[in-house]
């Protein structure tokens, strides 16, 4: 594999990190793979493992959260309205099953990380702490909000996944997209490379690339119009070591104008059916 691109981790480490070019499926390869990847996420200001929002950013990633934890609902209900049952994983503290429990679907999750699991559970919401800790049995939707970059062994997970999605259910996914005009602006202090936590990096051929062998279609692509504006405020203090809010609206602005015509956005959500 070629090397696509040098970073670094500036969100707590400071350590550096190549970006391999995979070109059979498309997409970028963090390297290398630290032995112990917990401690990466190891910081109170990891805003997906809490609900705090002391910060603007904070409070940005939060109204945002809240908006789209609705569209989200919205789309679970629209392609399947007689409600069912539903496991998202990487559930973080739990906001989108509740969501989903408030509109009648039948909920499970699944996320390691412990403090997390406990935010969950005072919302009552009983988290799994592995994917393998959830009882065998088939989903009508299974979601991975921003969870599918971040884990190792991909492919067996994809297959592990695959197996508890009912024929004719539905997996959802939402990833970044490294395509998108603000990747290609902000360069290495993208800050949706977010090394090492997110060990690949997708386009959306590499998407069905990943999932055709695993008996999934694609059925439809959707824009996350939000993600460029935040990633771009990550990725603006990066940068410039500055919190550059005009800046950064500008640059989300520029890329979802630039995405209506490309097609290649910030990040997507991805809706496959299996057959």
């Amino acid at each position: 594999m070629n090397l696509y691109i040098k970073t670094k981790d500036y969100f707590l480490t400071k350590e550096k990190f190549d970006l391999l070019f995979d070109a059979e499926n498309e997409m970028l390869i963090t390297s290398p793979v630290p032995n112990n990847l917990e401690k990466y996420y190891q910081s109170d200001d990891y805003i997906s493992h809490t609900d705090q929002s002391e910060s603007l950013t904070d409070k940005l990633y939060v109204f945002i959260k809240n908006y789209n934890l609705k569209r989200k609902v919205r789309l679970l209900n629209c392609i399947f309205p007689e409600k069912g049952s539903l496991l998202d994983i990487g559930a973080g503290t739990g906001d989108f099953l509740v969501t989903a429990k408030e509109n009648n679907w039948r909920v499970a999750g699944v996320e390691p990380n412990q403090k997390a699991r406990r935010y969950a559970k005072t919302k009552g919401v009983n988290l799994a702490a592995a994917l393998n800790l959830i009882p065998i049995c088939s989903y009508d939707i299974i979601t991975l909000w921003h969870v599918l970059e971040h884990m190792p062994n991909l492919n067996d997970q994809l297959a592990h996944i695959t197996r508890l999605v009912k024929n004719g259910g539905y997996l959802i996914l939402a990833v970044p997209n490294y395509k998108s005009y603000d990747a290609h602006y902000y360069k290495e202090h993208w800050a949706a490379y977010d090394v090492p936590r997110h060990l690949y990096h997708f386009t959306k051929s590499s998407i069905v690339k990943l999932l055709l062998p695993h008996g999934l279609e694609l059925i439809d692509t959707k824009p996350m119009l939000f993600d460029s504006f935040y990633v771009s405020l990550l990725s603006e203090k990066y940068k410039t070591g500055k919190n550059r809010y005009l800046a950064a609206f500008f640059r989300g602005l520029v890329s979802n104008i630039k995405g209506w015509s490309s097609k290649e956005y910030s990040s997507h959500i991805y809706l496959l059916k299996k057959e």
